[in-house]
């Protein structure tokens, strides 16, 4: 008797984005590509992701008649860590500065990312040799009974730690002995010098510590109540898979997660090997290039919500233009220009279909006033997030946060003055309240285009947006409908200049986004000018995105090239998480303080030798072995790893003379799955 064939095992693919949660199920059979056997969508529950993941997954299962059980391996991409950073979102946590001065904090942006969060300045640090000054902790000990009631994390960050680590973990076990709560340290996100940029990496990822473990968490929840044993990966910015034990320790490396995991869903989905890949979602546009069937990366480390960060990623420019962009005019212009981004709404369509009436009477009300209002079709609501969130709110944002609740409230209602428009921002900026306005998934709702939300709702927005004055003191626009096309035009056409300014900036072009702008406006306007201009990519553009097909149908003629939308566009993704690879490194710096003295440091270890040699093979054995040991924590059992070196060394009076060597392992490997 033949014994059955092995089923192939199957993969699900989940993409937590700010919209919307994608699922898809996919099988290493049915050709060189594998195949797609159910593919689902539900509303991204901020308030409890694993409302949103059940409700795709669920579907997903339900389509493809799938026992959960023969999966094997789950991966996950996010655009909430990105979404974070592009907002201004994030838990408060407390930055710890170890051997830095307050002037420091100007370099790289650091004080602006820091905001109104505490900094604490602690004598200490190291020299480039990895030698140590007097380390003292004593005011950081001071502040950590009022930190501790008022952060959700802190972030430690030492002069020349990358050389000596000593210190920030002398700070890390203080902090983690005395208040128990989550400390990223500088040293272990990058191996990198430049002490502000490395603080700033680090404050970012204690701000997404919180945001992370609540999506890794839900998820894992949610495969435990559905039998689901299978690994849980996460996919990284540069689009490899680690595992979710890893992802929680170091979350901004998920910063570009869900976009680098489209690219490999493009590539996957088109087998074009040259492309300018675009991804527009509820709450960005994600625009990269893919050379010889990879993505570039970006040596200097991933931008993103402007702030220049030291994790190596694609080389994405993210811009705030999506789908449930907030729609604005330019201000005093006689003729204004439809504005949208870079802050995402939620959209009335979708605030109709969650709370009906309660959304719908409110812009009623605002109709019926015999003026418009700057506060139209504008409504607040609590996103939900748990209440020891709210920690460190100051008296005017206490008292505001208490006065909006679960149902949307009308801003023209809720706000009495300029300043409670601000500490509304505030409040929208650390994630506890939600606005809600016209955007251009309401204007779809409006044409037709779009009929998954309340379309009442969205018309009722697009009618309070139309009749907004121009400067000479007529209507925008003589009906929802005419509103609504200028808004979807725009948002095509933001989509055009972005690519052009994308592909301009990695032709290495100062002034990239004013180009752009430029060439779009001569192609819409149809009016060449005196000097002729035209713009054509060498390569086309795949187009990715559940709102693709609809954004992106005028934009081959913007951009010179054609524009290829794949079947399974919306779920790309999705798809990109499950067919990644394990990928991870670990760095080593030989130095020589002194004339025959060679230093090693490597990982949090410091070790001196007298023969370059020695130094240099202890160095590639210690990559080696950490490299080995994060592949194994990142999920992989099969991991080859390769070893690269580079020597700084000069010539005196015909002599070598040894100066740094950098020795690099790189692990690789595809991730183990259930038996």
């Amino acid at each position: 008797m033949t014994a059955k064939p092995k089923p192939s095992p199957l993969f699900l693919g989940i993409d937590t984005g700010g919209t919307y949660t994608d699922a898809v199920l996919w099988s290493e059979a049915g050709g060189p590509n594998g195949k797609v056997l159910a593919k689902a969508k539900a509303l991204t529950t901020r308030h409890d992701l694993a409302v949103g993941i059940s409700g795709a997954v669920d579907a997903v299962l339900q389509k493809a008649g799938t026992d959960p059980a023969a999966i094997k391996l789950v991966s996950m991409s996010t655009t909430l860590a990105t979404n974070a950073l592009v907002e201004g979102q994030g838990g408060r946590v407390a930055l710890v500065m170890i051997g830095f001065a307050e002037g420091d904090l100007a370099r790289d942006g650091l004080k602006a990312a820091l905001g109104t969060d505490p900094v604490v300045f602690c004598p200490g640090g190291h020299d480039v040799h990895g030698n140590a000054a007097k380390l003292d902790l004593s005011a950081l000990e001071a502040a950590l009974p009022e930190l501790e009631k008022s952060v959700s994390g802190f972030a430690v960050c030492a002069y020349f730690a990358t050389r000596n680590p000593a210190h920030e973990l002398s700070a890390r076990n203080l902090i983690r002995d005395r208040t128990g709560l989550p400390v990223t340290a500088s040293h272990e996100l990058s191996a990198k010098l430049g002490g502000p940029r490395r603080a700033l990496t680090t404050l970012l990822n204690a701000r997404l510590i919180s945001m992370i473990d609540r999506l890794v968490a839900a998820t894992e929840g949610f495969l435990a109540a559905r039998n689901i044993a299978a690994p849980l990966m996460v996919v990284r910015g540069d689009g490899a898979l680690v595992s979710a034990a890893f992802a929680r320790q170091r979350p901004i490396e998920t910063i570009l997660s869900g976009p680098a995991a489209s690219l490999v869903g493009a590539r996957h989905m088109t087998g074009l090997d040259d492309a300018v890949v675009s991804d527009i979602g509820g709450t960005t546009t994600d625009v990269a290039v893919l050379d010889k069937g990879r993505p570039r990366l970006d040596p200097e480390g991933a931008t993103v919500g402007g702030f220049r960060t030291m994790v190596e990623a694609v080389a994405m420019r993210t811009f705030g233009l999506g789908g449930d962009s907030e729609v604005a005019l330019e201000d005093g212009a006689l003729s204004p220009k439809i504005l949208l981004g870079p802050r995402r709404l939620v959209p009335l369509a979708l605030a109709g279909l969650m709370h009906g009436e309660a959304v719908t009477s409110e812009l009623e009300r605002q109709l019926r006033a015999p003026n418009p209002g700057r506060m139209d079709g504008r409504l607040a609501v609590r996103t939900g997030v748990p209440e020891r969130l709210a920690a460190g709110l100051t008296g005017a944002e206490a008292k505001l946060y208490e006065l909006i609740g679960a149902v949307p409230q009308a801003l023209d209602r809720l706000l009495t003055s300029n300043a409670q428009n601000a500490t509304l921002n505030r409040l929208v900026s650390r994630g506890l309240v939600h606005v809600a306005g016209f955007t251009p998934s309401d204007a779809a709702h409006v044409l037709g285009r779009q009929a998954n939300w309340d379309a009442a709702a969205a018309r009722l927005g697009a009618e309070l947006f139309a009749r907004r004055r121009h400067g000479r003191g007529q209507f925008i626009a003589a009906s929802p409908e005419a509103i609504s096309e200028r808004v979807l035009t725009a948002l095509t056409r933001l989509s055009a200049e972005v690519i052009l300014e994308t592909a301009f900036a990695e032709d290495g072009l100062d002034g990239a986004a004013t180009v752009a702008h430029a060439l779009v406006q001569r192609a819409v306007d149809a009016h060449p000018g005196i000097a002729r201009l035209s713009v054509a990519l060498d390569r086309p553009v795949i187009g990715l995105g559940a709102s693709a097909p609809l954004h992106y149908a005028g934009l081959a003629e913007l951009v010179g090239n054609e524009c290829v939308v794949p079947q399974d566009t919306d779920v790309a993704n999705a798809l990109g998480a499950v067919v990644g690879q394990v990928r991870v490194s670990a760095e080593a710096r030989v130095s020589q303080p002194k004339e025959g003295l060679f230093r090693v440091a490597s990982g949090e270890s410091v070790r001196d030798f007298n023969d370059e040699a020695a130094a240099i093979a202890a160095a590639e054995k210690d990559v080696r072995a950490i490299a080995a040991g994060r592949a194994k924590d990142a999920g992989t059992d099969s991991a080859e790893i390769e070893i690269a070196s580079e020597f700084r060394v000069s010539t005196v009076e015909g002599q070598r003379m040894f100066i740094e060597a950098h020795v690099v392992a790189v692990a690789s490997g595809r991730p183990r799955i259930a038996v």
